[in-house]
């Protein structure tokens, strides 16, 4: 029986973890799994889901949840000495009910707030204290935003260094049908080739074949358009320079045990990220990173799609 609160209501989720539903009135929603602060729906007017969450998804700890949107913290990939990916996607995060002020998006309908702290064995792997607070609101239009706070509560004036990035997975119709505006001509990391930097040529991004870049020095807006679903994602951020774009393909899928051997044909990861120029705070700074998703309508225009000019 879910249980209403002022923005959201508390419901139990499969394998029995908690999740947080937000709604709004006219029938988009979201739902949050208290593990790992994580996103793991987004569906729009007509119950369309947009994100892509694995058809093997384990919702069991501390094996993290596989799509959606999950978080990367304190270090994306490999970047350092932890597992991959950080430890906030894998820990049972809290409901704040007085968080610190943060200025409300008056579009906003729906929002819970969300906070990390380390426990004793996070600070045996990861020697520092710090708050990391979520915010996650659905907007009026369907939007959704996701809002950081991380601030470094050491009592031993020690600064502290971390990357981070929201490893959004979006529900497309066909990986080969897909392309990404907004990154043509940036340089880039390529993962598949130990991260050598190259050059984007002028043309839009489009997906043929495994690809795992990080782009640097993103513009705040990056568009997706879905050509059969004649849908466009909107990408809006703040605070996270860089942006990764990720699809497994058919191989590489055949050797992750959580994602389905056809789950890349239907999904795209575009991430907003701090990676390059990780962000360094002493004791009492706070840094935010903001991410903003819409998906809109595309249009055609001398047979291809204009995502209405929203990287303007």
């Amino acid at each position: 029986m879910a249980t209403e609160r002022h923005h959201f209501e508390l419901a139990k989720g499969i394998n029995g973890l908690d999740k947080i539903v937000l709604r709004e009135s006219r029938g988009r929603s979201a739902e949050v799994y208290l593990y790992g602060s994580h996103v793991t729906s987004w569906k729009n007017e007509n119950g369309e889901e947009l994100l892509h969450l694995s058809s093997k998804a384990i919702f069991k700890p501390p094996k993290p949840i596989r799509g959606g949107i999950p978080l990367c913290f304190p270090q994306f990939s490999n970047f350092g000495t932890l597992e991959s990916h950080g430890f906030a996607r894998n820990r049972i995060w809290e409901v704040e009910a007085n968080p610190p002020p943060l200025p409300l998006n008056s579009c906003s309908s729906a929002f819970v707030d969300l906070i990390l702290r380390p426990t004793e064995d996070d600070l045996k792997i990861w020697p520092n204290n710090f708050e990391f607070r979520l915010r996650i609101a659905l907007g009026t239009e369907g939007e959704l935003t996701l809002t950081s706070r991380i601030r470094n509560t050491n009592s031993d004036g020690k600064p502290f260094t971390f990357t981070f990035a929201y490893h959004t997975y979006f529900s497309v119709s066909d990986i080969s049908e897909v392309r990404v505006e907004g990154l043509e001509t940036l340089d880039y990391l390529d993962n598949l080739k130990d991260r050598e930097r190259f050059t984007e040529q002028g043309d839009a991004i489009t997906f043929e074949s495994e690809v795992d870049k990080i782009y640097l020095s993103t513009p705040t807006k990056i568009a997706i358009l879905d050509h059969e679903k004649k849908r466009t994602f909107v990408i809006r951020k703040d605070g996270l320079a860089d942006a990764v774009v990720w699809n497994p393909w058919d191989k590489k899928s055949k050797t992750i045990s959580d994602l389905g051997d056809e789950d890349y044909k239907h999904m795209l990861c575009v991430e907003a990220a701090a990676i390059e120029r990780p962000i360094t705070l002493k004791p009492g700074e706070e840094w935010k990173g903001r991410l903003e998703l819409s998906a809109v309508p595309s249009s055609y225009s001398s047979g291809q799609l204009d995502p209405k000019k929203v990287l303007e």
